[in-house]
């Protein structure tokens, strides 16, 4: 993706998982286009092409309200509780990267008005 509006990587040390999340943000807060790479198993590389096509569309809030309980309902309540970790990665990586989005938002708010 060209001029993401944020890219943010996780990874789940213990067994190698990692991911990549690139978010392309539009000025209302909306999700305009998502996209991710990644190595690791294959639950957590099926858990980051589900959420990269679940919160396309999405607002920030959406996104930021979704639980485990989505994973569940997208890969199976066996799959996720068997591999927690590996199902959840890219969830909790476009959280986190909705979360450092907001926080640079504030920041360039904030040194706008310092000036």
């Amino acid at each position: 993706m060209e001029h993401p509006s944020i890219q943010l990587g996780g990874g789940n040390p213990g067994c190698g998982d990692l991911i990549t999340l690139y978010l392309k943000i539009s000025d209302d807060g909306r999700i305009e286009e998502v996209s991710y790479e990644g190595d690791g198993c294959t639950i957590s590389q099926a858990g980051g092409s589900i959420i990269a096509e679940l919160i396309e569309g999405m607002t920030l809030d959406e996104v930021s309200a979704l639980g485990t309980h989505t994973m569940i309902e997208e890969m199976g309540e066996e799959t996720v509780k068997s591999r927690v970790r590996c199902a959840t990665l890219a969830l909790g990586t476009a959280q986190a990267a909705v979360k450092a989005y907001r926080d640079g938002q504030r920041t360039e708010s904030a040194s706008t008005f310092e000036n």
